[in-house]
């Protein structure tokens, strides 16, 4: 068994791996060792449906040292007037582009894809198993990097979580686009998934009583307009986060916060007459969502147990479907829902998101504050997670999570510095100098302390789950 010798263990090469190591790369002169079990870098895109496209701008997507996409606005479509966002095989692509162009010519890493990491042995180094079955031991100096934490999960990686007849055809939204023309088809699934998949179907000319949805929950959305990077849109996204401050000054409740975040339009939903009981980032433009809200068949009878042909068994009934129906399965994990752990600890980082619901962006803070020179506890300070949501309190906890980090990198004028050229973090899209950082800090900060308060007067009034 070879031994291999270097600072990091980087266990991952999807988005949150690639971000974590070019960062790391930049910031610092440590040698990494990077073990991916996919024959190329990119983690969940590599198995993602063919017509998938990013949910928030290209511009902040990816890692910091290389552009995606050109930065430039959509002139037609759903998206139109905003920001680009990349195809799932151009993200691939780019993944690859960085780890061919940028991270394997520095000389300071070493990759290994098509490998098993195996965990590590009574000295602690971590052991790797290569496709052909070679076997390496590495010792990693400083730390070994869990970078599959919050492993996402898309259903072209697992078959369906209920029975389904031979005789029927369910597939993941992945062969929608290489099917023959169906007569009906049911989207199972309530997530951005089965969005995607439903505007893809109406985009290319199924009426909408052709389609069935099944929605065992609905969801809270973000808006797109309030998350563009550029500087032609800071107003807005300014009014949003004035707009959240209002919502939760003016609240009386958790129930009553979502409809003054509703009211503000910090918050949307497809069908206005239903109470959604899930919040999971999902971002649409308003485009989309007036289209979404076309699809009209929609079926809230709980989750789905079985299809057979003509009929579906749910939670709470039965309904009953045409001969030439396809069923597509666009249920799924989405990102990892694994309980929050510490992100710095002896000899390990495990890396989970430091601002809500931005995986790659957070992987580069922490390789950032790796470098510092700081012990984990001050680490840990900068980096509390914060947890990606399922249902609407989440938003609420993740708020509180994040801004108590923000407020903590407010008062480290390097790691301001970083941040503001930091591509990844949207913001340094809207600022020109440090100067103009500081200022928005100094502004922002009291809101957020003011925010995190109420928050935790209204959490106080929940019984919160032990």
């Amino acid at each position: 068994m070879q031994t291999i010798e270097a600072d990091y263990l980087v266990v991952g090469a999807g988005a949150m791996g690639m971000a974590f190591a070019d960062t790391l790369i930049a910031e610092t002169d440590a040698t990494v060792v990077i073990v991916d079990r996919n024959d190329q870098p990119g983690g969940h895109w590599l198995s993602a449906y063919p017509y998938v496209r990013l949910h928030q701008p290209s511009a902040y997507y990816g890692v910091n040292s290389r552009t995606l996409g050109t930065d430039s606005i959509d002139a037609s479509g759903w998206n139109q007037g905003f920001y680009e966002l990349a195809g799932g095989s151009e993200v691939v692509a780019y993944y690859d582009t960085v780890m061919r162009q940028h991270l394997l010519p520095s000389g300071r890493v070493s990759y290994f894809p098509m490998s098993e990491f195996l965990g590590t042995d009574d000295d602690g180094a971590g052991l790797i198993r290569t496709l052909g079955g070679e076997e390496h031991r590495v010792v990693a100096r400083r730390r070994i990097v869990d970078a599959t934490y919050l492993s996402v999960v898309v259903p072209s990686m697992r078959p369906p979580l209920y029975d389904v007849s031979p005789d029927v055809t369910c597939i993941p939204p992945n062969g929608l686009p290489r099917r023959p023309v169906h007569d009906r088809y049911v989207i199972v699934g309530a997530g951005k998934t089965s969005m995607d998949t439903g505007l893809w179907l109406l985009r290319h000319g199924i009426t909408p009583d052709r389609i069935t949805w099944i929605k065992p929950r609905d969801s809270w959305l973000l808006d797109r307009a309030a998350v563009q990077p550029g500087p032609q849109f800071a107003r807005r996204v300014l009014a949003d986060f004035s707009a959240q401050s209002r919502a939760i000054k003016k609240a009386t409740s958790i129930d009553d916060l979502y409809l003054q975040l509703e009211a503000f339009g910090c918050l949307l939903r497809i069908d206005q007459t239903v109470e959604p009981t899930m919040y999971r980032c999902a971002i649409v433009s308003q485009g989309e969502l007036e289209n979404l809200r076309r699809i009209t068949n929609v079926v809230r009878m709980g989750y789905v147990e079985s299809i057979e042909p003509g009929r579906i068994t749910l939670q709470q009934g039965t309904i009953d479907t045409a001969p030439d129906t396809l069923y597509l399965d666009c249920t799924g994990d989405g990102i990892g829902q694994r309980e929050p752990t510490a992100v710095f600890s002896p000899g390990a980082i495990t890396l989970q998101s430091v601002r809500t619901c931005q995986p790659a962006f957070s992987a580069a803070v922490i390789a950032r504050v790796e470098s510092m020179d700081a012990d984990d506890d001050v680490k840990n300070e900068y980096c509390r997670p914060v947890p990606h949501p399922t249902k609407p309190l989440d938003w609420v906890t993740m708020t509180v999570a994040f801004n108590h980090n923000q407020l903590r990198w407010f008062t480290d004028p390097d790691l301001m510095h970083w941040l503001n050229r930091a591509r990844l973090n949207a913001v340094s899209h809207m600022q020109t100098d440090d100067d103009d950082a500081r200022k928005g800090a100094e502004m922002i900060g009291p809101r957020l302390k003011a925010a995190n308060e109420k928050l935790a007067e209204l959490l106080a009034e929940v019984e919160l789950p032990v």
